[in-house]
């Protein structure tokens, strides 16, 4: 496993500031966010698409997962939806732009919100169908990009829970899409990350890593600082034989990132669980 850092903690940093910090702070890899202030994907000139590249091979680090969760520099964190009538359009074609990015920076996939929210007066079977005709949408992209969209399921959202995410991409593609494994989201919805590690396992293309309060509050704490059996998170997900990046998202921390990298990165190599 390799260890990398979300720029989303970051967003009072320049990107390229971002990059230089989380290389400096000894990660192997950087979540670039895919929204404002990082990378807006239609607002990357060429020029400046390979300047990041070459900033991040400069800094001697690997792009580990676009995050292509929130928009909100056209909406919100979850807006524009997948399943919202007048925003999902406006979805696909984000992250169409978004797997054009992956494509040109060799990135293996891209995280997403799980639909988006289920407002009072929504049919679940019709919004989980139109998140479906989305992502059926992208699968020529994908393919074309050489990479997977990760669905990341959230509490409050339409998929929350691994048994709603596997009962959805039973019908997915699983080389266009797999899971993003945020293991603080299922804690929040009180499933065991432990447990759930090898279950998922055959979806899971990347992690994102926080701890959560013991009350199970969505709020991202710094690992170590929460509930969740970190270590034992970790051992399950090197059982696997997995060998891609776990990410650190703290993006509550974003006052001050640098100190939230650094606690953090000290604490998971105090494990030893092969970081």
């Amino acid at each position: 496993m390799h260890l990398a850092f979300s720029s989303n903690a970051f967003t009072s940093f320049s990107l390229d500031d971002a990059i230089r910090e989380i290389a400096r702070l000894g990660y192997a890899g950087i979540e670039i966010l895919c929204d404002h202030p990082h990378a807006v994907p239609e607002r990357l000139s060429p020029e400046r698409i390979r300047e990041i590249a070459e900033a991040v091979e400069g800094a001697k680090l690997r792009i580990s997962n676009l995050n292509a969760f929130p928009t909100c520099y056209m909406g919100d964190v979850y807006h524009p939806s997948w399943i919202h009538e007048g925003e999902a359009e406006r979805r696909v074609e984000y992250t169409r732009r978004c797997l054009e990015l992956a494509r040109r920076w060799g990135v293996p996939h891209l995280s997403t919100l799980p639909g988006g929210t289920l407002d009072e007066g929504m049919d679940r079977e019709a919004a989980l169908e139109r998140f479906r005709e989305g992502l059926e949408a992208l699968y020529d992209d994908c393919r074309r990009a050489g990479a997977r969209i990760l669905i990341e399921p959230e509490p409050g959202l339409l998929i929350e829970t691994s048994a709603e995410f596997l009962d959805f991409a039973e019908d997915l593609d699983p080389e266009c899409v797999g899971l993003n494994f945020d293991i603080g989201h299922f804690f929040c919805v009180d499933e065991d990350p432990v447990e759930l590690v090898p279950r998922l396992a055959r979806w899971t293309g990347h992690y994102h890593l926080e701890d959560i309060h013991e009350n199970r509050f969505h709020y991202h704490l710094i690992p170590g600082r929460g509930a969740i059996d970190i270590p034992g998170v970790l051992e399950a997900i090197r059982k696997t034989g997995y060998q891609d990046f776990v990410t650190v998202e703290v993006y509550p921390r974003a006052a001050a990132p640098v100190e939230a990298a650094r606690e953090s990165i000290e604490y998971l190599r105090k494990l030893n669980v092969g970081i």
